[in-house]
C-alpha cells in the first residue's frame, strides 16, 4: 500500500507531517509513504528514511489562495502533485491538512468522482460522550444540495461506518429541527422520503441537542448546516475548556484540585477533540482523500494514514459505487 502526503499543508508542517509519517510506516509493514514539498525542510524532521521517499517542491497552496484558481495554476503545488500521484495510480490515497477548498478542488479536477455519485461530501468523525464517535456529512464541500445528493451522503456514510469504523448495521440519521418526519425544509422533506427507501439503516430525523449522545452512527445534512454544526461543536469544547481552566486557576484551592485531575482532564480533552478520529474524508471520489485537520499534530496525522490505509484496506471506493449503481438498475428496473 503507497500513499500520497502533502508534507506542507497544514499550521505544523512540514514538521508534524513527515513525524506522523514516520510513526505510520514504524507500525505498519506494508505501508510506503511518498512525502511531497520542500525536500530541505523535510530531511531535518525525518527519523526513518524506511519505505518514505520524497517528491521536492517548493511551490506550495496557501490557505490565502483561492481554491480552484490555485489548483489550476500552481501545477507543481504540493497539493496538486499529491492528487496526480493518486491520478496516475502511482499512490492508493493521499492525504493534506492544507487548504480545504484546494483539496476539495483538486479531488474533483484531478482525482475525479466516483462514477454515480454527483457530488463528494466533507466527512469528519466527530466525538460522542461515550467515546464511539459519528459521521457527520457533509460538513462543507457544497454548500448547497438536492435530495439526492443527501441521499447519496447517508448511502457513502453507511459504507464508510460498517467497512472502516467496525459497525454493525450503522445507525444513519437526518439532521433537522425536530423529529417528526414531517418537520423541516423541502430538501430535508424529501431526502427523508429517499432515505427510507435507501437500503441502509435510516432512523428518521435526529437534533442537533443529541448529537453528542450517539443518538446516530452517521448523520446527513447540506454542507451549510453541517459546518454550522461542527463549529458548533467544536466550539463549544473549546470554550468549555477555557472557562474550566479559569475556573481552576482562579485560586490556590483550585489549583490542587486541578493538579489532583491532570490527568483525566487530559483524558476528557482527547475524547471531545475529532482530530483524535483521524482527518475528514472526502467520500464520493475515485480513490481516498483525508482532509487532516489544519492544526493537525504528528499523533493526529498518524490517526489520518491509519484512517486512509483503512479505506484502502475495506475496498470502501468500490462499494459505494457498487452501491450506487445497483440502486440505479433497480431504479430503471421500476420505471419499466
Amino acid at each position: 500500500m503507497k500513499l500520497a502526503i502533502d508534507a506542507m499543508g497544514g499550521d505544523n508542517a512540514p514538521e508534524a507531517i513527515v513525524k506522523g509519517a514516520c510513526l505510520a510506516v514504524q507500525d505498519r509493514s506494508d505501508l510506503q509513504i511518498v512525502l511531497i514539498g520542500d525536500e530541505e525542510k523535510i530531511k531535518p524532521h525525518l527519523s526513518t528514511t524506511d519505505r518514505i521517499e520524497i517528491i521536492h517542491t517548493t511551490e506550495v497552496i496557501s490557505s490565502e489562495d483561492e481554491p480552484v484558481r490555485a489548483v489550476r495554476r500552481k501545477k507543481n503545488a504540493s497539493m496538486v502533485l499529491m492528487a496526480n500521484e493518486v491520478k496516475e495510480g502511482r499512490a492508493d490515497a493521499c492525504i493534506s491538512a492544507g487548504n480545504t477548498g484546494a483539496l476539495m478542488s483538486a479531488g474533483l479536477f484531478i482525482v475525479g468522482r466516483i462514477k454515480g455519485i454527483d457530488r463528494p461530501a466533507l466527512s469528519p468523525t466527530l466525538p460522542t460522550i461515550d467515546g464511539s464517535g459519528f459521521l457527520l456529512l457533509d460538513v462543507g464541500a457544497n454548500v448547497d444540495a438536492k435530495p439526492q445528493h443527501l441521499l447519496q451522503y447517508g448511502i457513502m456514510g453507511s459504507i464508510y461506518a460498517e467497512q472502516v469504523r467496525g459497525i454493525s448495521n450503522p445507525k444513519v440519521g437526518l439532521l433537522n429541527v425536530g423529529t417528526e418526519n414531517q418537520k423541516g425544509s423541502e430538501l430535508v422533506k424529501k431526502a427523508y422520503t429517499l432515505l427510507e427507501e435507501a437500503p441502509i439503516n435510516f432512523i428518521g430525523n435526529v437534533e442537533a441537542r443529541d448529537l453528542l449522545e450517539g443518538v446516530a452512527d452517521v448523520v446527513v445534512t447540506d454542507g451549510f448546516s453541517g459546518n454550522i454544526a461542527l463549529k458548533s461543536i467544536e466550539g463549544t469544547a473549546l470554550s468549555m475548556f477555557k472557562m474550566l481552566k479559569e475556573v481552576f486557576y482562579s485560586s490556590l484551592k483550585t489549583k490542587i484540585a486541578a493538579s489532583v485531575m491532570k490527568s483525566d482532564l487530559k483524558t476528557l480533552k482527547s475524547k471531545l477533540d475529532y482530530s483524535e478520529y483521524g482527518g475528514a474524508g472526502l467520500f464520493g471520489l475515485a480513490a481516498p482523500v483525508i482532509k487532516a485537520h489544519g492544526s493537525s499534530n504528528d499523533t493526529a496525522v498518524f490517526s489520518a494514514i491509519k484512517q486512509a490505509c483503512q479505506l484502502v484496506e475495506q475496498n470502501v471506493t468500490t462499494k459505494i459505487e457498487e452501491t450506487v449503481k445497483r440502486m440505479k438498475m433497480e431504479e430503471e428496473e421500476e420505471q419499466e
